[in-house]
């Protein structure tokens, strides 16, 4: 796992070899795995780490790469979108995706 990345791909593609390999996506109490046909709460889970990628010229192409661990050993990424709209989503799940500026 690299510090930063050049793009978004090469970070998945990357962090996808060392482990990654689950493609999480957001619902309303935490996130799932669609291959896995799982969902985990946000109790259920942590954040380990987090890499942003800024559109070089479309502020609106801005994206958040999670790197997440699921209590029960799954490892995968999860790409959001700045400021999406992201429906209905629990409080606490809003508050484990929360970037700390000071980490």
């Amino acid at each position: 796992m690299k510090n930063s990345y050049s793009s978004l791909s090469v970070a998945i593609e990357d962090l996808q070899n060392h482990g990654f390999t689950e493609d999480f996506n957001l619902v309303g109490e935490g996130i799932e795995s669609k291959n896995l046909k799982k969902q985990w709460k946000a109790g259920e889970l942590d954040v380990v780490k987090f890499y942003r990628f800024e559109g070089m010229t479309d502020p609106g192409d801005n994206t958040i790469l999670y790197l997440i661990e699921t209590h029960d050993g799954k490892k995968g990424l999860l790409v959001d979108v700045y400021g999406a709209d992201q429906g209905e989503i629990s409080p606490e799940m809003i508050k484990k995706l929360t970037i700390h500026h000071d980490e």
